[in-house]
């Protein structure tokens, strides 16, 4: 895959999801009654336009595939409109606020599922249990955590004291954690009888990635039969453990765990899409559904200028009855945004001076 092919591919991708999430506030805002002056596809310069006699919408369709916008009476100014924006209950501006951001994770929901209910080969499937199944045997590993006690048929439950249940959490767990000495409980059968044990201090190999040392899981799983069931329990797990670990990947960027180096941007995104399809339709899936699901998870964070902070305004609002005055609230969004974008400039630099490394 070229340069060219990555970067379409990047712009389609990141415009199907954010226009997902302007969907999200215009079919909500449609069903509160609220004014939609219009609602496009792709930003920039109109190429067609529709104008409803029946709402008095205009759907346009616009030259750069990059999302999309709708545009309500009364969004970010006084109006006298009755069914303006600003003139609808608070609770009713809070569904319509969080519905892009929700929207994003539940199509990203979506993706996962379908991911899970592909086949991975002859009666295989991505979805996989924390049973051991089998050690990687490799010259390269210095160690293995089959010397430290791990055998061919435990069942992982917990890995750093924080409960797995599928290979997802089980990966992601060694990998966060798995960089120094780590306890593990396992469920083991002993003469017939599961019995739960502890195994301490087991050191799995590590990596180093971005100047970051992580764990390394050193080996197979068995997998799960694929049914209706299983494909939804597990694209579900999946789902939380990608809202779980943008959580905490935030939580480690404040903390110093994680340097800049680790946060990528438009540019470093653009890469990994390209890597991911070069690998395949089901990585191209992953990456869609985790970026999708990170899209709205971030837009939920109480900052100024995202959802998340109209939000908040909205919820002190709930609570005092009084509504921060639209000036003030325009003032500290304008100021987040222009903090977003310088901090989105550095990141567009980084990955840019990683890339031609």
């Amino acid at each position: 895959m070229n340069t060219f092919t990555t970067i379409l591919l990047a712009i389609l991708t990141f415009g199907v999801l954010i226009l997902i999430h302007e969907f999200g506030h215009y079919i909500f805002a449609r069903i509160f009654g609220v004014t939609v002056k219009e609602f496009s596809i792709g930003m920039g310069p109109k190429l067609l336009w529709y104008d409803s006699k029946k709402t008095g919408i205009r759907y346009t369709v616009a030259a750069l595939p990059i999302g999309g916008f709708v545009s309500m009476a009364g969004e970010d100014e006084e109006s006298s409109d009755p069914n303006a924006f600003n003139k609808k209950p608070a609770w009713q501006r809070f569904i319509i606020t969080a519905a892009g951001a929700t929207i994003n994770i539940l199509a990203g929901f979506l993706a996962m599922t379908i991911l899970c209910s592909l086949s991975a080969g002859e009666g295989k499937t991505p979805l996989g249990t924390t049973v051991v199944h089998s050690f990687v045997e490799s010259e390269q590993l210095t160690h293995s955590s089959e010397e430290y006690g791990l055998q061919v048929g435990d069942k992982i439950l917990e890995v750093y004291g924080k409960k797995v249940s599928i290979l997802d959490e089980l990966k992601y767990e060694i990998m966060r954690h798995g960089d120094k000495p780590i306890d593990l409980l396992v469920e083991r059968t002993v003469d017939g009888k599961k019995q739960t044990l502890p195994i301490n201090d087991v050191v799995f190999p590590t990596a180093v990635e971005q100047e970051q040392t992580f764990g390394q899981m050193d080996f197979y799983v068995f997998g799960v039969e694929q049914t209706f069931g299983s494909v939804l329990s597990h694209a579900f797990q999946k789902s939380v453990l990608i809202v779980r670990m943008c959580w905490e990947s935030i939580f480690d960027l404040i903390t110093g765990r994680y340097t800049l180096a680790a946060v990528s941007g438009p540019v470093g995104i653009s890469s990994a899409i390209g890597d991911a399809a070069r690998l395949g339709f089901s990585s191209f899936l992953y990456i869609v559904a985790l970026i999708s699901i990170n899209l709205g998870v971030m837009n939920l964070l109480p900052l100024p200028a995202l959802d998340g902070g109209r939000l908040l305004c909205l919820l002190i609002e709930m609570i005092t009855r009084k509504k921060i005055p639209p000036r003030v609230e325009s003032m500290i969004h304008g100021i987040g945004l222009i903090l977003l974008l310088g901090l989105s400039v550095v990141i567009m630099f980084k990955d840019v001076f990683q890339l031609l490394r």
